[in-house]
C-alpha cells in the first residue's frame, strides 16, 4: 500500500493512500510517526497529523497486512506563535473576541502562527492576512456571534474613482450583491493556511440567519467561509459547522485546497452547500467529507453580468477522496456558470442518499461563454442517489426560469444567450439502490450535448423504486425506474454498462446523431 505526502506545514502534514478505493482503503492499517503508533486500524484514505515541530524530519511508516512503507519528510519553518489568549482573548463562550483574534492575526509577521487554544471563542468575522498560518486546536471552537449588527456589509458593487469600472466585494447567488461578512472572510489574500482539528461554527441555528432565508435583510447572509480574489489558500483538517448559507465560497481566487475537512450542516438547514467555488481556478477538495442541507459541491462562474463582463470560467479541479452525503446533489455544474466550467476531474468519490449524483443545470440565456466541457467522473461508489446522472438545459428555477424562451423544446437560433456543453465521460462507476432512472440528458434542439462516454458502469435498481423527476425542468413528468435518457445529444459511446434490475428499457434515444454501443 504506497502512500504519498500531499500537504505539509510547520504543524501539520496529511497523506493519501495510492489505491483505487473510493474513501476508505479495503484494507486497515497501522500509522507510525518516528516509530510511535499514531493510527491504529486505519481506513481513510487521507489522514491528517497535527502538534508537529517546524523544521524538523520526521519518518512516517504504514504497516498492513505485515507490510510497511517509509516516508520521510520535512515540516516547514515557522518564525513565531502568537497566542490569541495572549492578546486579550477568553474561550469562556461569552467574551466577543472578534477584535482579540483580529489583532493577533495583525501582529504575526510573515511565516508566523496565529494560535487558537482549546476553548469557546464568540466571534463576528474575522478578516485574513496573507502570509500567516492559523491553527484552531484540537477543542478550539470559533463560534459566530447571533447579533448581526456585528457582521460588516460587503458592498456588491463599489465603482472606482475615475468612474469608469467596479470594485466588487459582495456577492450573491452569482450577482455583485450586497451581502454580510463571513465568520473567515479572506479579501485579497494571500498565502494562508487555516489548519487544526478545531471548529469554524456559524452558529446559524441560534441565530435569525435561517429564519425567511430569501429575505434580505440589510444585506444577503454571510457564508462559513468566504475567498474573494485571494491566492493559494489551504485549508487542512478543520471542521465547519452550522453556517448562514454555504460553507466554502471561493470567489474569482486562484490556488485553492480543501484537505480533509468536515461540512456539516442539517438536512433541513437552507442553502448550506458545502463547497461553492465560483470563477476560480486550480481548485483541490481532497478528502473532504460532506452532510449539508443543499449541493455538496456546486461549481460556479456567475450569472448573466458576471459571466458576461469578466468571461472568467472555473477550471482545473481535482475532486477526490470525498464523502458526499444527504445533499441534493453531489456534484454540481451550474447553474449559475455564465462565465463557463472546464476540466474538472472527479474520482475515489463517495455519494450517499443524495438526490442526484452528477447534475448539470444550465438553460437558454446563460450565453455563449456557459461553456462546460471536459468533466470526467472516474471510480465513484454511489448508493441511494435517486438519479445518478442529470445534464438538464432547461434548468427551470428563478424567475426567468419558467419562460417559454427556456421551456421550448422548439429549434431556436444560437445567438449569444445560448449556453454549450462539451464532453463527458463517466468510468468505473457503480450505483446501487437507483429509484427514478439511471441518467437523465437533456440537451437543447438547436445546441445538443456534444459527447457523452460510458465505461464501465453499472446500475442497480431498488426493489421499490421511488417516483420523482430526474431534472427540474418544465413539462417533465414523473417517472420511476428508468434507464438512460438521452434527449439531443451528438454522440454517445456505451462500452461495458450494466443494469441489474431494471424492468423498463436500457436507452431511450430521442434525436441522438450517434449511438455506439
Amino acid at each position: 500500500m504506497k502512500f504519498e505526502v500531499i500537504y505539509k506545514t510547520a504543524r501539520s502534514l496529511t497523506i493519501e493512500l495510492v489505491n483505487n478505493n473510493p474513501y476508505y482503503s479495503l484494507d486497515k492499517y497501522d500509522l507510525y510517526l518516528n516509530e510511535e503508533e499514531v493510527i491504529k486500524g486505519g481506513n481513510l484514505n487521507v489522514v491528517s497529523l497535527f502538534n508537529l515541530t517546524p523544521n524538523t524530519r520526521y519518518t512516517l511508516s504504514l504497516v498492513y497486512n505485515n507490510v510497511k512503507e517509509t516516508l520521510v519528510v520535512q515540516t516547514l519553518d515557522e518564525v513565531v506563535t502568537i497566542d490569541v489568549t495572549l492578546m486579550g482573548a477568553k474561550g469562556d463562550g461569552k467574551t466577543l473576541n472578534t477584535n482579540f483574534i483580529q489583532a493577533a492575526m495583525e501582529a504575526c509577521p510573515k511565516n508566523g502562527r496565529v494560535y487558537i487554544p482549546a476553548g469557546e471563542y464568540v466571534t463576528g468575522p474575522l478578516f485574513l492576512k496573507s502570509d500567516i498560518t492559523i491553527e484552531l486546536a484540537k477543542g478550539a471552537h470559533l463560534i459566530g456571534a447571533t447579533d448581526r449588527n456585528l457582521y460588516p456589509i460587503l458592498p456588491g458593487m463599489i465603482y472606482l474613482t475615475n468612474e469608469e469600472d467596479e470594485y466588487n466585494l459582495g456577492s450573491w447567488e452569482g450577482n455583485p450583491l450586497d451581502c454580510f461578512a463571513s465568520i473567515i472572510t479572506g479579501i485579497n489574500a494571500k498565502n494562508v493556511n487555516i489548519i487544526g482539528e478545531g471548529v469554524i461554527d456559524g452558529n446559524a441555528q441560534n441565530s435569525d440567519w435561517w429564519i425567511n432565508p430569501r429575505e434580505k435583510r440589510g444585506a444577503w447572509r454571510p457564508r462559513g467561509v468566504f475567498l474573494n480574489h485571494c491566492e493559494n489558500i489551504n485549508f487542512q483538517g478543520v471542521t465547519v459547522t452550522n453556517t448562514p448559507s454555504w460553507n466554502l465560497h471561493p470567489y474569482f481566487s486562484n490556488n485553492i485546497r480543501f484537505i480533509d475537512l468536515k461540512l456539516i450542516s442539517p438536512k433541513n438547514s437552507p442553502n448550506t452547500d458545502g463547497c461553492d467555488p465560483e470563477s476560480c481556478n486550480n481548485v483541490d477538495i481532497i478528502g473532504v467529507y460532506f452532510s449539508v442541507g443543499d449541493d455538496c459541491i456546486a461549481i460556479k462562474s456567475g450569472k448573466i453580468y458576471m459571466g458576461r463582463k469578466y468571461k472568467k470560467p472555473s477550471q482545473n479541479f481535482n475532486i477526490r477522496n470525498c464523502s458526499m452525503n444527504f445533499g441534493h446533489g453531489a456534484v454540481v455544474l451550474g447553474s449559475e456558470m455564465a462565465g463557463g466550467i472546464k476540466n474538472i476531474d472527479v474520482s475515489k468519490c463517495l455519494f450517499n442518499q443524495t438526490d442526484r449524483g452528477l447534475r448539470i443545470k444550465t438553460r437558454r440565456g446563460r450565453g455563449k461563454d456557459a461553456v462546460i466541457d471536459g468533466i470526467i467522473f472516474e471510480n465513484i461508489k454511489m448508493t441511494d442517489v435517486l438519479t445518478p446522472l442529470v445534464i438538464n438545459m432547461f434548468y427551470f428555477c428563478d424567475p426567468d426560469g419558467k419562460t417559454e424562451y427556456v421551456y421550448s423544446k422548439e429549434k431556436l437560433p444560437v445567438d449569444d444567450r445560448t449556453p454549450y456543453l462539451g464532453k463527458f465521460t463517466f468510468k468505473d462507476i457503480d450505483c446501487e439502490n437507483v429509484n427514478v432512472a439511471a441518467g437523465a440528458f437533456y440537451g437543447l434542439p438547436e445546441q445538443p450535448i456534444k459527447e457523452i462516454n460510458f465505461d464501465n458502469v453499472t446500475f442497480q435498481y431498488a426493489k421499490d423504486p421511488v417516483e420523482g423527476r430526474p431534472a427540474m425542468m418544465s413539462f417533465l413528468d414523473p417517472m420511476k425506474g428508468k434507464g438512460l435518457l438521452f434527449n439531443y445529444v451528438n454522440r454517445v459511446n456505451i462500452k461495458n454498462v450494466k443494469f441489474i434490475g431494471l424492468k423498463d428499457k436500457e436507452y431511450e434515444l430521442k434525436e441522438v446523431n450517434e449511438f455506439n454501443n
